[in-house]
């Protein structure tokens, strides 16, 4: 069975942030991923972190104006300098909080600049991000979203990542795959799993349509765990759906896999 985390900005958001994590723990998750932890002051993470006896795994570097529709920055010529900042403010969330993983969003390809222009911008700000990183123990990784869900997001299929990728030519750099967004732009999930595995560091997911809990849609879940188990695949599988009724309701698929096995 895959090693599961849980994401704490899309599950148990019944709660108010900084209780989410104690409900995680009551559901029995002991690794969990936060989007934008920026919100909490790492002290406060950290004492919810340690009074639950949790890890956390995962966390985005800012991603610009979230609330205002942005969606990344790494992709923008005129925002490197922000990029930078912000990634040294994730760095220090992620050193505070013992998180080994930082992703990063390229963002929505800014309209007044060209492909020409953009792409150079991602790379540079990922080999930039990637020596960083490296530098104090973490590891790089950079997320390929849907274009129905977000409309003109730059990085959006795996081969595309790896082609950007062997360009950055930096080893401190995987891909954090996720299944929702695999789905809708490219399919053929298992395969391309098999075939990737050495260059993916983090795998997320949801179902498709609707990005809920499995079972809810199209994708045979148990399937594709098993293939990751069979691979050998030893890193971080992450709930981060939008559960279809309560966040407790929405792991009930995870009681039927266990009483299954």
């Amino acid at each position: 069975m895959p090693d599961f985390a849980v994401n704490l900005s899309m599950l148990f958001t019944e709660l108010p942030f900084v209780e989410r994590f104690s409900a995680a723990a009551a559901a029995g998750f002991k690794k969990v991923e936060v989007q934008f932890p920026y919100e909490l002051p790492i002290e406060q993470i950290s004492a919810e972190l340690e009074k639950n006896c949790q890890q956390l795994v995962l966390l985005n570097a800012p991603a610009g104006n979230w609330a205002g529709g942005e969606r990344g920055i790494a992709c923008h010529p005129d925002r490197s300098e922000e990029f930078r900042q912000g990634l040294d403010r994730a760095i220090c969330y992620a050193a505070g909080l013992k998180c080994k993983q930082i992703n990063i969003l390229s963002g929505i390809s800014p309209v007044n600049y060209s492909h020409e222009e953009i792409e150079p911008t991602f790379i540079n700000n990922l080999r930039y991000a990637a020596e960083k990183l490296e530098s104090a123990g973490i590891q790089l990784l950079a997320e390929a979203i849907n274009t129905q869900d977000i409309p003109g997001f730059f990085l959006n299929n795996s081969q595309q990542a790896f082609i950007l990728f062997d360009q950055v030519g930096h080893p401190n750099l995987k891909l954090q795959y996720d299944i929702y967004h695999m789905q809708i732009m490219e399919g053929n999930l298992i395969t391309t799993l098999q075939n990737n595995l050495d260059r993916i560091g983090h795998i997320q997911f949801a179902d498709v349509p609707g990005r809920h809990e499995p079972q809810t849609g199209e994708l045979n879940f148990s399937n594709i765990f098993q293939a990751l188990d069979d691979m050998g695949y030893s890193g971080l599988t992450s709930l981060e759906y939008t559960p279809a009724s309560s966040s407790l309701e929405s792991l009930n698929w995870m009681k039927h896999r266990e009483s299954d096995g």
